[in-house]
């Protein structure tokens, strides 16, 4: 298997972590009862449950990328050093950002988002 392939395996297995920190967070404050109904009435989950949940958004939404970008390379049979830095970059950025993220730290969760991009532009750019 492609190193690539198996970074895009390890970013799938964050993004079912950072989903069950957001369920756990949203357990803590609003009950079982609740989370297990229609949700029509949730409250808003706030502090690092409703930060971890929303981590876990963007990172759905950053995974879809990475993983066309890691597909396309694998398939197109352009994988090599800059490709495999790039998705190292992607995941452990996106690990630091997780973690930043849900700990509540300004600033820094902004510069660790430009981190993984860039990571997905090297894989990019190897691309064109």
């Amino acid at each position: 298997m492609k190193p690539e392939l198996m970074l895009l395996l390890w970013a799938a297995l964050l993004t079912l972590v950072q989903a069950l920190a957001g369920v756990q967070g949203a357990l803590m404050k609003v009950g079982l009862s609740t989370l297990a109904g229609n949700r029509e009435a949730m409250p808003e989950i706030k502090g690092w449950g409703g930060r971890a949940a929303r981590a876990h958004r963007n990172m759905v939404e950053n995974l879809v990328l990475f993983a066309i970008l890691v597909l396309v390379a694998v398939v197109a049979g352009k994988t090599n050093a800059m490709t495999l830095l790039g998705a190292q970059i992607f995941l452990g950025a996106r690990i630091v950002y997780a973690v930043v993220y849900i700990a509540g730290v300004l600033w820094l969760r902004t510069a660790v988002w430009g981190v993984s991009v860039v990571g997905l532009a090297m894989i990019f750019l190897q691309l064109i």
